[in-house]
């Protein structure tokens, strides 16, 4: 398992000292970045925050495993209801180990597709249940907090839908994901009998990909969730090191952050060179955003911290954003993920047409043409002072995409220690969650219902 960290293009030598990082600085943030990883560890250590040893449960693996082996080839979807957290992971395994949608060719109950009803869009939640038939369904239901308000009116519909179908059976279709000792989601799964996971208190939805959240519905897909927690383990490893050569999550980090604080680059545009790794970019997006878009640091001090992510695909983003990120403002850093070893070669064909638009491709490869695309924007935005960086997978397996997964959560942990903000928290979405629930009428909360009635005149 091989995944390198190509900071080169942000250094000053490559896109000038007003855009890029001097030695000089990379040197003066090498204490802080340390001081980070010791910070977080002891938090870890505190038991405040469990994502570091996700990959470690073995015993939930193996619980995953038989439960997925006891109902294989009873189900050809298997559909997930969740929302955030709870969903982009499970799309994020599905698109890099089973191809993007919609060129994953036909399904069956040897080859069960997923659908994620992530959203409470009517047309969307109808055209799936069309698309479904409620004997051949698996559902799994996921929320933490086991009372999300979209999660469990998506579920309530389908749950309707498998017992109008189904009847009494329709537990034994069930799985639900959520906290152990609390939620309405936990009372109504042990009260009706669903197979049950539980999701550590300490660990976020964001941060729940390696736990029952992504590895249930992956096992169900027939992703080989051991060897996904064995290169996240591997990768956890390297992450608790203090040598930034080895540990590219404090290494990557590091650049970020002084990139970021000290360039003023506040939008990080991921940029995958792989239609397998799109998913991932969605995902990266929720975990970046929601993670270090910050009210207050710790000491309870104003920042409004924060830097954008941004999903571009490379190369069909090329013709669609690359002309705002050459000439547009240079607000941006750019991390782009490449893919060593396609999962297989396409030559294309010499056609000898007589025409250089056509024959000077014919007989070379498309991963060489990706190459080319993808080295050829690198070294454009260089050019043009665009500073940039990239992560190279040797591979899209289950190996290096939990490597990468796990790289990318401590990454994400370590910038909230440089940047002295609680990465784990999410105060932010919270006022729009309980005024929908005031909106909707659920008992409590009509303190959230005046205040939103107070906006309401405000807007006149």
């Amino acid at each position: 398992m091989s995944i390198s960290f190509d900071p080169r293009n942000l250094l000053a030598s490559m896109v000038g000292e007003d855009n890029g990082l001097t030695q000089a600085e990379l040197d003066g943030g090498k204490a802080a970045a340390i001081a980070a990883l010791k910070g977080f560890r002891v938090s870890f250590e505190e038991g405040k925050y469990g994502f570091p040893d996700l990959p470690l449960n073995k015993n939930l693996i193996q619980e995953i495993e038989a439960t997925a082996k006891k109902l294989a080839g009873s189900f050809d979807t298997v559909c997930v209801i969740g929302i955030g957290g709870s969903a982009l992971g499970c799309w994020a395994l599905d698109c890099a180990m089973r191809g993007p949608h919609p060129v994953q060719g036909a399904h069956s109950s040897k080859k069960p597709r997923l659908v994620i009803l992530d959203n409470v869009d009517p047309d969307f939640i109808n055209h799936a249940l069309d698309s479904m038939s409620p004997k051949k369904t698996l559902v799994v239901v996921i929320a933490k907090s086991g009372s999300t308000a979209e999660t469990m009116g998506g579920f309530l519909i389908v749950r309707e839908w498998l017992m109008d179908a189904i009847g009494k059976k329709a537990a034994s279709r069930i799985i639900a994901v959520t906290s152990e000792a609390r939620g309405d989601l936990k009372v109504l799964a042990t009260k009706e009998g669903y197979t049950t996971f539980h999701i550590p208190e300490n660990v976020g939805g964001r941060f729940s990909v390696l736990s029952a959240v992504g590895l249930v519905p992956a096992a169900l897909i027939g992703v080989n969730i051991k060897k996904l927690c064995r290169g996240a383990a591997a990768m956890t490893e390297a992450a608790w090191t203090e040598d930034l050569e080895s540990n590219i999550a404090l290494s990557s980090a590091l650049h970020h952050w002084l990139i970021w604080t000290l360039k003023k680059k506040s939008i990080q545009v991921a940029f995958p060179y792989s239609n397998f790794l799109w998913g991932t970019a969605f995902w990266f997006r929720q975990l970046w955003a929601e993670s270090l878009g910050k009210a207050k640091d710790r000491t309870g001090a104003i920042v409004n911290v924060g830097q954008t992510p941004i999903a571009a695909l490379g190369t069909t983003d090329q013709h669609s954003q690359v002309q705002l990120y050459m000439e547009g403002p240079n607000d941006k850093v750019y991390s782009f993920w490449v893919v060593e070893k396609a999962k297989k070669q396409i030559k294309i064909p010499k056609a000898k047409l007589g025409l250089d638009g056509f024959d000077y491709l014919g007989g070379q490869s498309m991963g060489k043409l990706l190459d080319a695309e993808r080295r050829a924007t690198e070294a454009a935005l260089a050019t043009s002072g665009r500073p940039n960086c990239t992560f190279t997978l040797e591979r899209v397996d289950e190996e290096h995409l939990g490597a990468f997964f796990q790289m990318m959560e401590f990454e994400t942990a370590f910038m909230g220690e440089l940047l002295n903000i609680d990465a784990f928290d999410q105060e932010g979405v919270e006022l729009g969650k309980k005024f929908t629930y005031a909106l909707m009428g659920r008992a409590g909360w009509d303190e959230f219902k005046d205040r939103f009635a107070d906006y309401e005149k405000k807007r006149g």
